[in-house]
């Protein structure tokens, strides 16, 4: 049977005409509205030091733990992929991933992978072996030229605001000079990512805060120290364009504890004496202290929850974490979060962004939780669930009960800088065809569509991250 070639305008939409139509037409509206991106992982270094990309591998493979770890499902060792402290030939790693491109049909990686080779580089063939090297050096030929440096690609994916994800300690040094320099028409804006400070089974904890009370000057190495010094280095981002923390849990447990018992917590993790239960009592309580700073310094609270980390130990230890095998988990919210938002979840100067990969949460927690507390987002689709299915699935899921104000807008949480656009617009061609659905079922007026549509890209990104 002869198919019509598919119309790559209409990609993402829903296949019913007068659905479809409406889709495209609301689509339009936000096509080419600048990104805000307010949460991810692009580094401020990279966009500071604006020097080219090595090679395709590099840019498109090698940092992206989405693509490795599909590779690495099907047989491939990460090591042949560019992990690890031995480097592999990238014109290899290319050819490695175009020999198995068909087995990416359907998953959100080659979605996006496809819409950066059609979209940046005029590439619309499908990878394969027989055109490895061609696509290779086409990409390759591309970023060695001036339009093809961070900067200019910053411009030309019209990035208004995009947040990098930081240590409490980092000096900020880039962040710095790229205001300075002021070649950006966009903001890069710092992120507190605390967790190595207030978990204490993370890596040289005791370390940690060692060196966190040397940093603030504090003398004393008491449980008050500690918290001074955080809401030090919080200020210290504030005073840098920061607007938001990120705390990456297990759990979103969180536990509001007397001082005294804090106190003898706080010395019995910098010994490394807790045991699992007053460890996650700790971890529970500095979640619960960090919704308080929040609420007095103005950062927003993101809390991506839900996700066992470095689940195989052995390419842990060989290749280090965030090389695949991060694998979600059941996640409770209702009772794990209620010590937090009993006390702060009214307070009209918190944002607590809520973020899982277990989406059974999002009907019956997360949406009921936002639909009461004043305080409470939903974050938009994460990690595993950032796909076209899983972002329809969210919006029948939270929309009839926190409706399209209470959550996040858009939030693409990336190392790969290229993908920026592609997800972005995934989000904006999904949404369009939901609304548009919601209309000619006559759930809402065609003009409310209209307003909706430009908020979920501007007006609830921007007031949910105090943007």
């Amino acid at each position: 049977m002869q198919l019509p070639v598919p119309d790559e305008t209409l990609r993402l939409f829903p296949v019913d005409p007068q659905v479809r139509a409406i889709a495209s037409d609301l689509y339009d509206r936000v096509a080419h509205a600048p990104i805000l991106s307010p949460h991810g992982h692009v580094s401020a270094e990279l966009l500071e030091r604006n020097e080219p990309f090595s090679n395709p591998a590099e840019l498109l493979i090698v940092h992206d733990h989405y693509v490795t770890r599909v590779l690495h499902s099907l047989g491939l060792d990460l090591a042949e992929l560019g992990q690890g402290d031995i480097p592999a030939d990238p014109r290899q790693v290319w050819r490695l991933l175009c020999e198995h491109w068909h087995k990416f049909a359907g998953t959100a990686s080659a979605y996006w992978l496809r819409q950066e080779l059609i979209g940046i580089f005029g590439i619309h063939d499908d990878l394969g072996a027989d055109n490895a090297d061609a696509t290779y050096d086409v990409i390759d030929a591309a970023i060695a030229t001036p339009k093809f440096l961070p900067q200019a690609l910053f411009k030309s994916f019209n990035i208004e605001a995009l947040a990098t994800t930081d240590d409490p300690l980092d000096s900020l040094e880039h962040h710095a000079a790229l205001r300075a320099g002021g070649n950006l028409r966009g903001r890069v804006l710092p992120t507190f990512r605390p967790d190595s400070y207030t978990d204490p089974d993370a890596d040289a904890f005791g370390v940690n805060i060692h060196r966190l009370l040397d940093a603030t000057g504090e003398q004393a190495t008491s449980f008050a120290a500690y918290l001074s010094a955080l809401q030090s280095r919080r200020q210290y981002f504030i005073t840098h364009g920061g607007v938001s923390t990120d705390h990456g849990v297990l759990e979103p447990f969180t536990a509001d504890l007397d001082p005294a018992q804090a106190e003898r917590l706080f010395q019995a993790a910098l010994r490394g004496d807790l045991d699992p239960t007053d460890a996650r009592l700790f971890r529970g309580h500095m979640l619960f202290q960090m919704a308080r700073m929040s609420v007095e310094d103005g950062l927003v609270m993101t809390v991506h929850a839900g996700v066992q980390r470095n689940h195989h130990r052995p390419t842990f230890e060989r290749f280090g974490p965030d090389t695949g095998h991060d694998i979600p988990v059941a996640t409770e919210f209702t009772r794990n979060l209620r010590p937090l938002v009993e006390r702060f979840g009214t307070e009209p100067n918190l944002h607590l962004v809520l973020f899982t990969v277990d989406e059974t949460t999002f009907s019956r927690e997360l949406a009921p939780l936002a639909g009461f507390y004043p305080s409470v987002y939903i974050g938009a689709p994460w990690w595993f669930l950032d796909a076209p299915d899983a972002i329809h699935r969210f919006r029948a899921s939270v929309t009839e009960t926190a409706g399209f104000y209470k959550t996040s807008g858009f939030i693409d949480d990336t190392r790969a800088y290229l993908s920026i656009p592609a997800r972005h617009d995934t989000s904006r061609r999904l949404d369009a065809g939901f609304l548009a659905r919601l209309v000619v079922e006559g759930r809402v007026t065609l003009a409310a569509a209209e307003q909706i549509i430009v908020a979920l890209v501007d007006a609830i990104p921007r007031a949910v991250f105090k943007l």
